[in-house]
């Protein structure tokens, strides 16, 4: 019986009460579940009588015992205690929770898969890094966490769209271009432009396919080395990020929004419904009546449209493609993007609640307790090939996925660069590592799982077997809670709290028969748990994009 299943069976508890006279109540939507500290409170424990008891108008010890009766009648149940000030704890029958392993061995990758998002589209927009320099350490974060975010939402059933804002219009281009053609010339970079290995090398590289290029007069060459550059440097981005296992289902072209005449139809639909007001020579939008700090220009006294306008278009464009939730994950230095957004979403007749703000905290390398500052090639920022260099890809997808994006982050490559079980994600691949080379001695023995129906689940029934087969059933609630809350974090976190348990299970209980025993069907159910646990670890590096490794 897995936690679903055992909601179902406290609701229809619930209503059977109600339908005897024992209670009087509305049954919730929603019934919770919790997994109790100590064994000794059962497998899993409810408040719902304590958020029944108000609206009953009894105590709640009182609403607890009358579900018990009932609950206990429930197949698979084996007892169920009144405890506290009204929680009901819930003990299974060792072949009902057991019943579980055989579930995951025959479900395979879709274990822990929902459909709470089915038929919900999602366009997820994350890392949309500047193309004038490499991914900087902060853009690396969005790439491992928004990338994992994608696969939990797809888990739950979401249409998840990845997509890449291409910035390929403004100053920053400018200044992009401006740099490589001092590079090319070989002049100092510009006081306001870009500095670093990289400006040389792409500038080689356009020289190399345009000779004269530097020699152009210079609004030409300008226009060529920021065409030639920005592409150049797009495609380095794309290879670094398919090398970190993050792809992207949508380029979208910042420039498109201008020469399509998306940000005029845009502006002049704002206009048209009065939500823009002409003053100080600018056209305002009135973004506070919708909850942002203060109001903003959208077109310039200058008459060019301001960095908003092009948001607004882009939100349109998002919702004009079938998106009913636009996520946007951003830095660190765009907190009023929240406000912002959201206002853009309600002055265009929108609900606000279609938009959803990410932000990321900053990210710093240590070693040997130093904070590292600088990348030999960027110049200025610590990039994502450097942190590929340094912990290759499987530690550093992990080490960023591992902890909330609102707290800064200081990784320490001492750490993640270890051998050891003290380096997370090395702990937790080890336990695959080691259950696949379990499954190999296993083979070596002539013992195969075989047939379902030579699995006695009620055997499984050790204070150990009991830990972990409760770990295995909290998969599928951990990954649900990922996606409700876009806390990709919680799936790494649950995977060191399986690999523990398979360790202490494995210390404890002995799988494999020893010498000349002979294989009997404890040891067979057993081979089943480990089984699942592996499945379960597998299913949940796939979500990180992290490999689970047969050997180690």
């Amino acid at each position: 019986m897995d936690p679903a299943q055992l909601v179902d069976a406290v609701r229809q508890a619930l209503q059977a009460a109600v339908a005897a006279g024992e209670l009087t109540v509305a049954v919730p939507d929603e019934i919770t579940l919790d997994r109790p500290r100590s064994r000794d409170h059962g497998d899993y424990a409810t408040p719902v009588a304590l958020k029944l008891a108000k609206i009953a108008g009894r105590p709640p010890r009182e609403i607890a015992a009358v579900i018990g009766r009932y609950l206990e009648q429930a197949p698979g149940i084996d007892s169920v205690e009144v405890a506290g000030p009204g929680f009901l704890n819930i003990t299974l029958h060792a072949a009902t929770a057991g019943a579980l392993v055989g579930q995951i061995v025959q479900v395979g990758d879709d274990y822990g898969r929902g459909s709470a998002l089915t038929g919900r589209r999602v366009n997820l927009e994350f890392v949309s890094a500047n193309p004038t320099g490499p991914v900087h350490i902060g853009g690396a974060r969005w790439a491992a966490v928004g990338d994992a975010l994608g696969r939990v939402l797809s888990a739950q059933g979401a249409d998840v769209v990845r997509e890449y804002y291409f910035n390929d219009a403004g100053a920053q281009i400018d200044r992009f271009a401006r740099s490589l053609l001092a590079a090319a010339r070989g002049l100092p970079a510009p006081d306001d432009g870009y500095a670093g290995d990289y400006i040389g090398e792409i500038a080689a590289r356009i020289t190399a396919e345009h000779p004269d290029a530097p020699s152009l007069p210079d609004d030409a060459a300008t226009e060529l080395f920021r065409h030639e550059g920005t592409e150049l440097m797009f495609d380095e981005i794309k290879a670094t990020l398919h090398l970190f296992r993050t792809d992207f289902d949508v380029y979208f072209h910042e420039n498109s929004l201008h020469e399509s005449g998306a940000v005029t139809r845009t502006v002049q639909r704002l206009k048209d419904s009065g939500h823009l007001t002409f003053k100080d020579n600018a056209w305002w939008l009135a973004s506070t009546a919708y909850g942002d700090d203060k109001d903003r220009v959208v077109v310039k006294s200058d008459g060019e449209p301001a960095y908003i306008a092009g948001d607004l278009a882009y939100f349109l464009d998002k919702r004009s493609r079938g998106f009913d939730l636009c996520i946007y994950m951003l830095g660190a230095d765009h907190h009023g993007y929240i406000s912002r957004l959201k206002a853009a979403a309600g002055a265009l007749g929108d609900d606000p609640d279609v938009v959803e703000v990410l932000i990321g905290q900053m990210v710093n390398l240590v070693r040997d307790g130093v904070p590292l500052r600088m990348s030999k090639r960027a110049g200025t920022v610590i990039t994502l090939d450097d942190l590929i260099d340094a912990l290759g890809v499987d530690a550093a997808r992990y080490s960023l996925i591992r902890y909330s994006v609102d707290t800064t982050l200081d990784l320490d490559l001492d750490l993640w660069t270890r051998q050891t079980n003290d380096n997370p994600v090395f702990y937790v691949q080890y336990a695959h590592a080691r259950l696949a080379s379990l499954a190999r001695n296993a083979a070596d023995l002539g013992i195969e799982l075989g047939s379902i129906d030579d699995f006695d689940p009620a055997l499984l029934d050790t204070q150990r077997e009991s830990e972990l087969i409760a770990l295995l059933a909290a998969y599928p609630g951990i990954l649900s809670a990922a996606a409700d809350l876009r806390e990709p974090h919680r799936v790494a976190r649950y995977l060191e709290d399986l690999a523990s348990g398979y360790h202490k299970f494995y210390d404890a209980v002995r799988v494999l028969p020893r010498g000349d025993e002979e294989t009997g069907p404890a040891n067979v159910a057993r081979l089943w748990l480990c089984a699942a646990t592996r499945q379960v670890l597998a299913n949940g590096l796939a979500v990180l994009a992290v490999d689970a490794p047969e050997r180690m």
